[in-house]
């Protein structure tokens, strides 16, 4: 069996799957029954000033028969005093030495708070801490949360006051209610971050009830924004990720976070530059088993491919993670039915009919069976009709060869600014021949 243990900026945990902060790690019970779940750590939810949590604050986007493809929640950091959490990380570190032991940490954007927090949770044992800079809600109308994570300046300067107290590593937890995730990311660095995690919750509204009116969730009649969460994000998650691994200024760990439900999710992160991931709607809706399957299935997949270490994954698909303007614009594929699949249940043909380019044509054979055929010389290629196929098998997309050489769109605007430049005068060559 492959060796699944990581090392995220100093930080050990037997395997790659630790909770997020959030209910799952509100309490020592229930981290201590993580652990003896197999879980490899986790972080602790938010410490902080308490607070007081609504009564009515979850909520749940339920898709085509699957339950909780979005998760919604308007719940706040912990509402326990913080001696009482404190002593538990103690007892749950004490008896999991080799568990990563992470604690979340939010509170006002002055150095003196941050002192003073760090001091006291380092001072129970734990392995690790992360600024909390992402929640979308309830705390970022007190100043902190996501109000200053979207703030480069006091990513910066808040990363830097945890770190002049701090004697272990701190990780940075990002907000995606951004319009470049790299911006902070690359601020916690000069803040000296050791790591960072993302995504934290997106902004959202979970529903409205078509018969009362309320909000989903609401409060005594009243509903207010929420963070967004579960696998409906991981794709969100995903190319923020990538987009801070293949940035040179953010030369950091990454602790992947949004989504994960499985061993395929958490591999998906890993290649694309995350060390490890956390997990928290897939624990809240099928409870810490779930690991279970995650620890075998990440194990079964290593063997296949041949490697001896989770390691090994690691960012290896961050490389092919580019820009549009740098695709190759003269690589084709066309799709092809395979009549031995077909069911001919005409899913293709009316997507294609009437929401892409027509070329999937529904003939009949000389005994009157019904099939479907693609133009290959009219298919650009969209995937549009093997995505809405019901059956595995029945359409895939084959590469044509094109005959041509690569050429992305920045190299075609090269190329014209190059002709443009070598026939400045009237008659010269136009643009449009390149």
């Amino acid at each position: 069996m492959a060796d699944l243990r990581i090392n995220l900026a100093g930080i050990t945990s037997p395997n790659p799957f630790w909770l997020a902060s959030a209910p799952p790690t509100n309490t020592g019970y229930q981290v201590q029954r993580a652990f003896e779940a197999g879980w490899g750590g986790a972080v602790w939810k938010t410490l902080g000033d308490p607070i007081i949590n609504t009564s009515s604050r979850f909520a749940a986007v339920h898709f085509n028969g699957q339950r909780v493809a979005g998760f919604n929640n308007i719940e706040l950091i912990t509402d326990r005093p913080l001696e009482v959490n404190l002593k538990e990380i103690y007892e749950t570190k004490k008896r999991f030495p080799n568990h990563a032991v992470v604690v979340s940490l939010m509170v006002e954007p002055k150095r003196e708070k941050w002192h003073e927090i760090v001091k006291k949770v380092e001072a129970v044992g734990v392995d690790g801490l992360e600024l909390n800079f992402g929640c979308p809600h309830g705390m970022a109308e007190r100043g902190m949360g996501s109000a200053s994570g979207q703030q480069p300046d006091l990513v910066e300067a808040q990363t830097m006051w945890a770190k002049e107290a701090a004697k272990t590593p701190v990780i940075v937890k990002l907000t995606p209610n951004i319009t470049d995730i790299t911006a902070t990311a690359r601020a916690a660095v000069r803040g000296g971050a050791d790591a960072i995690s993302l995504i934290n919750t997106i902004n959202s509204l979970a529903g409205v009830d078509l018969d009362t009116w309320n909000t989903i969730p609401h409060v005594g009649g009243k509903g207010a924004h929420g963070g967004y969460c579960g696998p409906a994000v991981k794709p969100i998650a995903l190319n923020m990720v990538a987009e801070c691994a293949r940035n040179a200024q953010v030369n950091v760990p990454i602790s992947g976070i949004g989504g994960v439900s499985n061993w395929r999710d958490a591999v998906e992160f890993m290649l694309m530059g995350a060390t490890g991931v956390q997990v928290c709607t897939a624990a809240m809706h099928h409870g810490f088993s779930i690991v279970e399957d995650m620890i075998d299935g990440l194990n079964n997949y290593l063997d296949d491919k041949g490697l001896s270490s989770v390691n090994e994954l690691i960012g290896k698909s961050v490389s092919r993670y580019s820009d549009w303007g740098d695709l190759d614009l003269n690589y084709q594929v066309v799709a092809r039915i395979h009549e031995e699949n077909c069911i001919v249940c005409n899913k293709c043909h009316i997507a294609c009919e009437d929401t892409s380019h027509q070329c999937i044509e529904r003939l009949t054979t000389d005994d009157g069976r019904a099939y479907l055929k693609v133009r290959e010389e009219d298919c650009v290629g969209c995937n549009l009709c093997s995505i809405v196929c019901p059956v595995e098998g029945a359409i895939s997309m084959v590469e044509i060869p094109s005959g041509e050489l690569p050429m992305s769109w920045n190299e075609r605007q090269k190329a014209v600014a190059s002709v443009g430049d070598s026939n400045p005068a009237p008659g010269g060559a136009s643009k449009e021949a390149v």
